[in-house]
């Protein structure tokens, strides 16, 4: 465990100094303190570690988080009632790809001064997504994996026991060809629950051809291309990787003539607040964020103290509503 003292003998400062430095003090020039920080974080010095600080971090891109209806609001509450009773400072900071350009993850942290934190939103692009490869700054990853690092850990749904639910109702309820519709797989998670769809068609002895789904960063390409494929195919319901996808589908759906669910029926994934309210109301995947939240907490509480935790899947829960019915006995008509 290096300490501050390993800190400035390396660099030829003081202690003080040391520690000036790591807590942004203005008598420490910028050229020193970065000098300073890369060599903390060279030789694994974390503020986890020490207990100097107890400031954690959500860390959100691509999510949003300010309204009642967002998707990562009642992550970051549940973060927020489990972290804050327990003495902890929580701090939410919008990312972006600039920021992790500009200071590698362990050194932004130390310079901060969190000592841990949760992520939400990240993509498989990310610069950041590189570092915790091998950082020392505990971080809880939502919705993403980076193996064989123990101050690492994966936090989410279940999503292959979640496919495998949606895909054995809609079984049950006679559809014999269901297609997937997905936005790009360029995040872990839509890479996992595209595998998780076609396990559960395996597991249910339906067909698995891959032509049954349709993958596009462009709900355009998805609504014009990959949607009148399935249909072309006889497929009798479509399962969605998120509710907005599946709602936009839906709309596509009854524009063509095509009546929700007695021709076709449709599955989202998330269970934002509209789905209740949709025509007709969306059948979907529930996620519980507040859980999620709660349970971001557990798996960095867990890092900081030293167990190197690997993942942390909750249960998903699926909701079936009015866009779910009977398999119709024909086709639906293209």
């Amino acid at each position: 465990m290096a300490t501050m003292e390993d800190i400035a003998k390396k660099v030829g400062v003081s202690k003080g100094t040391v520690s000036k430095a790591l807590n942004g003090a203005a008598d420490v020039s910028e050229t020193l303190r970065k000098t300073i920080v890369e060599t903390a974080v060279e030789l694994g010095y974390t503020r986890a570690r020490r207990g100097a600080v107890r400031t954690l971090c959500i860390f959100i891109e691509n999510m949003g988080y300010t309204r009642p209806e967002d998707f990562g609001t009642d992550i970051v509450t549940g973060f927020r009632q489990m972290a804050e009773p327990a003495g902890f400072d929580v701090r939410v900071v919008d990312l972006n790809t600039d920021l992790e350009r500009s200071v590698p993850y362990d050194a932004y942290m130390l310079r901060e001064g969190y000592i841990g934190a949760l992520f939400l939103g990240l993509s498989l692009n990310d610069p950041w997504m590189r570092d915790f490869r091998t950082s020392h700054t505990p971080a809880v990853l939502y919705d993403n994996i980076v193996p064989a690092n123990p101050t690492v850990a994966t936090l989410g749904m279940d999503n292959n026991e979640a496919i495998g639910r949606a895909v054995a109702a809609l079984y049950a309820l006679g559809h014999h060809r269901i297609g997937y519709l997905s936005s790009a797989l360029g995040s872990h998670i839509y890479q996992v629950r595209y595998k998780s769809f076609f396990n559960a068609l395996r597991q249910n002895g339906l067909p698995d051809d891959p032509s049954l789904a349709g993958v596009s960063y462009f709900s355009s390409e998805t609504l014009d291309t990959h949607l009148p494929r399935l249909l072309e195919q006889g497929v009798t319901a479509i399962l969605c990787s998120s509710d907005l996808l599946a709602h936009t589908v839906m709309i596509r759906c009854q524009e063509l003539g095509l009546q929700v669910p007695r021709d076709l029926s449709i599955v989202g994934f998330d269970d934002l607040p509209f789905c209740a309210h949709t025509a007709p109301p969306l059948s979907t995947i529930r996620q519980d964020r507040l859980q999620l939240g709660k349970s971001g907490y557990y798996a960095l509480q867990s890092l900081l103290e030293g167990v190197p935790i690997s993942s942390l899947l909750l249960h998903a829960a699926l909701v079936l509503r009015a866009s779910t019915g009977p398999a119709p006995e024909k086709a639906p008509a293209r």
